[in-house]
């Protein structure tokens, strides 16, 4: 279990309140991982959602970092909603402290706590539009 105040200081659940975070503390585990470690690979299916709480990961695609994931940023949600494994390999670059989220958790999270599910939309829309520059 991570603190609810490790989550407060996470911009994804800025929007909530002190009971609501003692809520989602509960339903969260807290994992770490060594610089170098896999997280998620290409092919796998994904079953968890990562915030990074503290650390860095990189964002790989066809065995190039396409992007760095930083204190805030999560990943593992795209496999999770959409039932299909992940596109992209994610691995620790620094060493890394996550709150994780069984995959079956998070659709229930999300229906709770909708301010959650805006700013993941947010983020998102934010990747969505950083991928263009990643195109040839």
């Amino acid at each position: 279990m991570i603190d609810a105040d490790s989550l407060a200081r996470l911009a994804l659940f800025a929007d909530l309140s002190w009971p609501q975070l003692q809520d989602v503390s509960h339903t969260v585990d807290e994992e770490f991982f060594p610089a170098g470690a896999n997280i998620l690979r290409v092919g796998v299916t994904g079953n968890g959602f990562y915030v990074i709480v503290e650390g860095a990961a990189g964002v790989a695609i066809g065995g190039r970092e396409r992007t760095r994931l930083v204190a805030g940023d999560f990943f593992g949600e795209i496999s999770i909603l959409t039932g299909e494994p992940p596109g992209a390999d994610v691995s620790a670059a620094t060493d890394l402290r996550c709150a994780v989220l069984p995959g079956p958790a998070l659709r229930e999270l999300l229906l709770k706590h909708p301010h959650v599910a805006l700013r993941m939309l947010e983020a998102g829309a934010r990747r969505l539009r950083a991928t263009n520059e990643w195109l040839p």
